[in-house]
């Protein structure tokens, strides 16, 4: 008798972990309205475009893992993870490297202090925004009327603290979306001057790639702070009119996030990956370079290159076997240079050995192969 595989009650892997999220999403938001007794209906759009917003990042998310590169990664993150020598320093590594390019964004930083500064306000700003709007969808949290100067925060059927409707806290729950909004806004007017002003990144962007989503977030910031002036300022005028507008540009956002640029935001945390596996220390055996004896990368990492590259029919293989990523950097800008000037090898029959002409030692060439 066969084993039972859930995967097998479904036609692929996407659809099988589509058919979780949603049934997550399902079970939260049954716990979070009681009962589906706490529904808004306004937001109803909302929370349909929130739904084709997650299957679409369970669809790109799977397309991406069962890519040749990501297998081998992911097959090397578990075995490090489970590796007892190297367990605790793999853990330190993805809490280390979580923090500095996640929370503080030293990746971006390193890149200069003005695109460090937009891109985290930009990105804490979605991230706030993302957080408050799934919340309230789905009924993962709202406020029940205590008594007449007190709210008390439904939280997933658990009620954790009452607040005066007219204090402090109250203030900074019930604009939490115009702050999120806020840092949206001067992060990205510091996108568009940079942007304008930068022409080497002028001729390098793409209007549909680069500006688009810009354009979405912007569209997205305006109008939800157009609500709240024409809530505060003058007295609800054209509130409607607006409110049906940010719902539409808050839906094209959702149905768009995992499938343009901004897909790249749920897959950074898989940086981890990077230090966790290819970390250098005195017990990791690093790799020597074929021809100069150089140590330049961790031997698990040049075997991973070669594999990936095989399994992508560009394996760049030698005359003698060995593979252009055995060699160091310098090596590798020596090996082509030689190639490309033909320098020929006259002591070997391959027309594609060349050989140092500083030493007079003969150097693998690459393999003219057959059509």
């Amino acid at each position: 008798m066969n084993s039972f595989s859930l995967e097998k009650s479904f036609y692929s892997r996407a659809s099988m972990y589509s058919f979780i999220v949603i049934l997550f999403l399902f079970i939260t938001m049954f716990l979070g309205t009681n009962q589906f007794k706490h529904i808004d209906l306004a937001l109803s759009g909302y929370m349909v475009a929130a739904a084709i917003c997650f299957i679409g990042l369970v669809y790109r998310i799977v397309a991406f893992a069962v890519r040749p590169a990501t297998r081998r990664v992911d097959r090397r993150s578990r075995k490090n993870l489970k590796d007892k020598t190297r367990k605790r320093r793999s853990w330190k590594a993805i809490v280390v490297t979580l923090f500095e390019n996640i929370v503080l964004q030293k990746f971006i930083f390193k890149r200069g202090l003005y695109r460090g500064i937009q891109h985290m306000l930009v990105a804490y700003g979605c991230i706030g925004s993302f957080a408050i709007t799934f919340g309230l969808v789905f009924g993962w949290f709202h406020f029940e009327l205590v008594d007449p100067n007190h709210y008390a925060v439904s939280v997933l059927g658990l009620k954790p603290f009452v607040m005066d409707v007219e204090g402090w806290i109250a203030f900074m729950i019930y604009n939490g979306l115009n702050w999120t909004a806020a840092m949206c806004l001067i992060g990205l007017s510091m996108m568009f001057y940079r942007r304008i002003k930068d022409r080497d990144l002028q001729v390098t962007q793409r209007f549909e790639f680069d500006l688009v989503p810009l354009f979405i977030l912007l569209a997205v910031t305006l109008t939800g702070l157009a609500l709240t002036m024409s809530a505060v300022l003058f007295h609800g005028a054209l509130y409607m009119t607006i409110s049906m507008i940010h719902q539409l540009t808050v839906i094209t956002l959702l149905i768009y996030f995992p499938f343009g640029k901004l897909f790249h935001f749920p897959l950074r945390p898989l940086a981890t990956a990077v230090p966790l596996n290819y970390q250098v220390g005195e017990d990791i055996p690093m790799h020597n370079c074929k021809r100069c004896g150089t140590s330049y990368a961790a031997q698990e990492q040049i075997e991973d290159v070669v594999s990936i590259l095989k399994d992508n029919s560009f394996d760049l293989q030698l005359e003698d076997g060995s593979y252009l990523a055995e060699y160091c950097w310098d090596c590798r800008r020596k090996l082509r240079a030689m190639r490309q000037m033909n320098m020929l090898n006259p002591r070997t029959k391959d027309p594609y050995a060349p050989i140092d002409t500083n030493t007079g030692i003969s150097m693998p060439g690459f393999s003219k192969k057959k059509a």
